[in-house]
């Protein structure tokens, strides 16, 4: 099971209480610490799903003073909270938080994967998109909507720094987008690494090796 490294639950739900108060300190949500604490089990067990699968992270372990972790353990939070109660003003103070302290957008209600990886949250934006388990995004990149269509995001996207999947896309899965390439409402037929192309184009090249096998005990 998973264990905070420094404090207890209750700690951490109390914890995560104080920054909600710091932030917005509108003396609204005087439930929130009950709140926190009757869901910090059931989050801590998503997160510890996803902690458990990357390599670089001691397993069982979480370290709310580790920036990525801490992202997303927000998010596992704020939509745990949301998908058991629907109370929206805390679950919107929660994606605040994660917004303020980790430059990230990610909305309580957007269901991501039970395995991801962050690389660097600063400037990653999410819509209400699918996504696909094992999922890996890294600094300055969006998943958006065009026009109100979504793309559907397969197992295993790698979408390094300064990336971005817009629209009507089907992205296949392992598919590796390289730094600064755009998909825009174009499908990706998986397994392949995309880079920029001519006239606004991209290319799709076969893939060498696993990138998830550096990320992810699988």
């Amino acid at each position: 099971m998973l264990k905070p490294l420094h404090l207890s639950r209750s700690e951490l739900a109390a914890y995560v209480a104080r920054q909600v108060a710091t932030f917005y300190p509108d003396g609204l949500d005087a439930d929130a610490p009950a709140i926190l604490a009757a869901h910090m089990d059931p989050a801590l067990a998503r997160l510890g799903r996803c902690i458990n699968e990357v390599r670089w992270w001691t397993p069982d372990a979480f370290d709310h003073l580790h920036s990525t972790q801490y992202t997303l353990f927000l998010y596992y939070l704020s939509n745990t909270i949301w998908k058991a109660t629907g109370h929206r003003t805390l679950c919107s103070k929660l994606f605040g938080l994660n917004k303020a302290l980790n430059g990230i957008d990610l909305f309580y209600e957007i269901d991501m994967p039970e395995v991801m990886f962050i690389g660097h949250s600063v400037g990653i934006v999410f819509a209400k998109a699918t996504y696909g388990n094992y999922l890996v995004v890294y600094q300055n990149s969006t998943v958006g909507k065009n026009h109100g269509v979504a793309p559907v995001l397969g197992e295993g996207v790698v979408m390094y720094a300064g990336t971005a999947i817009i629209g009507g896309c089907q992205v296949g899965d392992g598919t590796v987008l390289s730094q600064g390439t755009s998909l825009v409402n174009t499908d990706s037929p998986g397994h392949c690494t995309v880079y920029p192309g001519a006239a606004g184009k991209v290319v799709f090249k076969s893939v060498r090796r696993d990138a998830l096998q550096d990320i992810f005990r699988r």
